[in-house]
Parts: C-alpha cells; structure tokens; sequence
C-alpha cells in the first residue's frame, strides 16, 4: 500500500509552476532571452524522453501499482507534450524581446520543461518503492 499523505507530483508542479514564473517576469523584463539553439536543445530532449517513453511502455509488463506510478506518469507525458508545443511555437513565430506573449510562452516552456525533470524524480521515487508505507 502507498503513503498517500505526502504527494510527490503536487509538489513537482509547484516548484515548476514558480520556475516558469520566474522565467516569465525575467524574460518579460529582458533579463533573459532564449535563443534558437536553447528551444531546440528543449525539444530534442522532449522528443527523446516521448521516445523512451513509448519504448520502454511497449516492453513492459502491466503490474498494480501506487497512485503515485500513474500521476508521475501523466505528470511526465504532460510535461513532454507541452515542452514539444511551446518549443515550437517559439520556434515558428519570432517575439520581440520584451513580448508579453512571448514571456508567457517562454514561461510555459519552462514550467513543462522543469515538470518532465521532477516528474521524472517522483516516478523513480515511486517506482523504487520510497512512497510504500514500511
């Protein structure tokens, strides 16, 4: 049985929604930019982790798990199709660089981004057993 109390994946989207925030207040005031070659570094990572994904979904076996395996699970394909969204919406249409539109997609590319990594923290949490009740 899981230990419920504490959610990994609640915490996983706080943390990216002030990440991406962040990211927008910072890019809005051109304290930042991103560039051509950092949005295509974030989809190349975003289309490899699909990948893995898929993969590594053909070849397993379905087996009971905790709630927490499933919402990590939804938390990481979240996070990877809205990095591959966003990357190419920045990509395809150019924003100047104090863009309000452009800081809060480039926000949007954070906060999915920053969810596949702590997403992917609670899925190896969960499913090495550090979220079952001892």
């Amino acid at each position: 049985m899981c230990n419920c109390r504490f959610n990994c994946v609640v915490l996983a989207v706080i943390a990216s929604i002030i990440l991406g925030a962040i990211t927008t207040l910072l890019t809005i005031t051109a304290t930042i930019t991103v560039t051509p070659a950092f949005l295509w570094v974030l989809l190349g990572i975003a289309v490899v982790y699909l990948g893995v994904s898929y993969f590594a979904s053909a070849l397993s076996t379905p087996v009971a798990r905790c709630r927490c395996f499933c919402a990590s699970l939804n938390a990481i394909l979240i996070g990877i199709l809205g990095t591959i969204l966003a990357a190419v919406i920045l990509l395809a249409i150019t924003f100047a660089a104090t863009s309000i539109v452009g800081a809060l997609i480039t926000g949007a590319l954070i906060f999915f981004f920053s969810l596949i990594i702590t997403a992917t923290v609670c899925f190896v949490k969960c499913a090495y057993g550090c979220e079952r009740d001892n």
